[in-house]
């Protein structure tokens, strides 16, 4: 005869009772993944629905351009500088050049502004002095450094820099008004680039860049594209 003592019963009644939790543990987490996943999908739609993307068209006359979004202190930008540089100039496409200085950075904004007031000099040097920043960024870390690498710039160039760069405050307005546009086009780090087309060939209107590798390939399905579209 078989017997069973109440405490092995209970032993036992218990372990069943911890599987039945751990089990529905487990559901129930799956589950609030399951929602959560589902939850960022479609806020990512929405959030994107909500930018003005209308920005993003190649300057008229151009099929294909690149646009980016920086900051100068950035490193991840200055490391891909070159890379955005070479691929315009091997294109021969319009690169479209916007700050976005972030706010846990010291010295980009006024770098931002730098580059701005050497765009107003009969040189345009704006785009030269970005360049001439991300490749010595590493040696500037206070905004006196940034000081002694412009003024450096600035007699490289044969160009008188003002003690006060921008006194009434138009540069750094603009930079502003650069890092609005970037906040309606959802940027929200940097380099932000995207690969922009007039649509015609049934080209996409734009691609953002997520793997700067794959950059050339990107630029050379939008040119053929666009290419095939001319009339």
């Amino acid at each position: 005869m078989l017997t069973v003592s109440v405490d092995a019963l209970g032993a036992t009644r218990r372990r069943a009772l911890g599987s039945d939790k751990i089990m529905s543990f487990t559901m129930l987490r799956n589950v609030l993944l399951s929602l959560t996943g589902i939850v960022l999908a479609l806020g990512a739609q929405v959030s994107h629905a909500q930018h003005d993307m209308s920005a993003l068209k190649p300057p008229a006359g151009s099929h294909v351009a690149l646009i980016e979004f920086a900051d100068m202190e950035c490193p991840m930008c200055a490391r891909q500088n070159p890379t955005i540089k070479d691929a315009a100039a091997k294109y021969h496409i319009p690169w479209l050049r916007h700050d976005f200085p972030l706010q846990m950075h010291v010295w980009s904004f006024q770098a931002a502004v730098n580059a701005r007031w050497f765009d107003t000099q009969p040189k345009k040097l704006g785009n030269e002095y970005r360049d001439y920043i991300f490749a010595n960024q590493i040696s500037i870390e206070t905004k006196d450094d940034l000081r002694t690498f412009t003024e450096k710039f600035a007699q490289q160039h044969g160009v008188a820099l003002p003690f006060v760069i921008d006194p009434q405050g138009k540069l750094a307005d603009e930079v502003k008004a650069d890092q609005a546009l970037g906040e309606r086009l959802g940027v929200h780090q940097t380099p932000t680039v995207w690969v922009v087309t007039d649509r015609t060939g049934g080209a996409p209107p734009y691609l953002e860049v997520t793997d700067y590798n794959k950059l050339y390939t990107m630029l050379d399905q939008a040119t053929e594209a666009t290419a095939h579209g001319k009339k």
